[in-house]
């Protein structure tokens, strides 16, 4: 393929009409599951219509099914049970170094997610919030039995995916799915260790990776949590020596879930937490790359387009990209409302591409629009022109690196 594609990084913001539906199902309430299923189908149908519109060649679901990019899995999974908890603080986000730093932002920057989450869950009066997580609470899952793995709804997915790409010419479509360290806010109360937990998680993930690629999808690792505990770490007095061997535990499960699948059918992306904040402690990614690259896949997708990280592309001076590898280099950002200029979009890619080779490198997003169902990142009309714009980007890139060879 003489250019360079242009994907995103998963997670779209969901239509009214479908939240109204996911609203119901997160608080408990009757709903009409017909009309949720043909609901569903046509929230699917629609975002892959207009990824296609907006010049997407690697489109997704937009994860239309899941009303949050982790505890979707233990809706699928047996052994697992919600609780009521007690914040740390007021977030329902880890504690780190950033929010000790910079206490006042987090507060103004926490309050409009926290209020999606009391929505979604119907706590919007005194009343309700005595039924569901109000500021100083949240859901605590807990593993109280052997995770075992439901199919239903990934082959809903599956089914609805593959629908909705009929009748469009895409070069390839993925499906996201969360990894073992980033399977937050799940405490064990079953396993003997904390090894046999993870990898029992990985066994049950393990089941959700082979049915994407068995399906003829890519599939999308989503691993953020794997770089943001390092700060959490820190900022309770551990240090880098004990994240290390918090984190390559977890992508020796990562790599155990993915064994015997294609290395090119696998995207993995790690980003360090799509909140809106300072990010002034996130790891260099000098310091993580090892880990990311000890992954068995085919992609790596990494955040390059908001001001913390943009400078990164640099690493790849020092560190070699391994053969057959490629890199979904994200080039625009949704930590901000501004719509990034094509031209831009451009210098990232070919400064990028002149590194580790044209061949070598996709355009993508930092992380998703929609951190989950309720919780939007920026407007959807902003969403959809920075796709445009990541696109367009991608074919100027193009045209730079291959001339009037570029495939468009």
């Amino acid at each position: 393929m003489q250019r360079i594609l242009a994907t995103h990084t998963g997670s779209l913001i969901r239509p009214a009409d479908l939240l109204a539906f996911l609203s119901a199902r997160e608080r408990g309430d009757a709903y009409d599951e017909d009309g949720y299923a043909g609901c569903l189908r046509r929230a699917v149908r629609d975002v892959v219509s207009r990824q296609v519109e907006a010049g997407i060649d690697v489109v997704d679901d937009g994860e239309m099914g899941k009303a949050n990019w982790i505890t979707y899995l233990y809706e699928r999974a047996s052994g697992l049970e919600a609780r009521l908890t007690t914040l740390e603080g007021t977030s329902m986000l880890p504690p780190s170094r950033d929010r000790q730093a910079f206490p006042g932002a987090y507060a103004a920057l926490d309050a409009p997610d926290e209020a999606a989450n009391r929505e979604s869950m119907g706590a919007s009066d005194e009343n309700a919030r005595e039924e569901a997580p109000g500021a100083n609470q949240g859901v605590e899952w807990v593993c109280t039995g052997p995770i075992v793995y439901d199919r239903t709804a990934l082959d809903r997915d599956i089914a609805n995916l593959r629908a909705a790409l009929e009748g469009h010419r895409v070069l390839d479509a993925f499906m996201p799915v969360v990894a073992p360290a980033s399977a937050y806010w799940l405490r064990n109360e079953h396993y003997e260790s904390e090894e046999e937990f993870i990898f029992a998680l990985a066994d049950a993930l393990r089941e959700e990776y082979r049915g994407i690629v068995d399906a003829g999808f890519l599939l999308q690792v989503d691993d953020a949590v794997l770089m943001h505990e390092w700060d959490t770490m820190l900022s309770r007095g551990q240090t880098d020596a004990d994240y290390r061997r918090w984190a390559r535990l977890r992508v020796d499960a990562l790599n155990h879930a993915l064994e015997g699948l294609p290395e090119e059918r696998v995207r993995y992306h790690v980003c360090w937490g799509s909140w809106h904040g300072p990010h002034a402690y996130d790891p260099p990614l000098r310091d993580t790359v090892e880990l990311i690259l000890q992954v068995k896949a085919g992609y790596y997708a990494i955040e390059q387009a908001n001001p913390r990280h943009e400078h990164e592309w640099r690493v790849w001076e020092d560190v070699a990209l391994p053969d057959g590898k490629k890199l979904i280099s994200g080039v625009v950002t949704h930590h901000t409302n501004v719509v990034e200029h094509p031209e831009l979009v451009a210098q990232r890619l070919t400064r990028l591409a002149a590194v580790v080779g044209r061949e070598n490198v996709l355009a993508g997003t930092d992380c998703g629009f929609a951190q989950g169902a309720f919780i939007h990142r920026v407007h959807p009309e902003i969403q959809w022109a920075k796709l445009a714009a990541l696109a367009e980007g991608a074919r100027i890139a193009s045209r730079e690196l291959w001339g009037v060879k570029a495939a468009v």
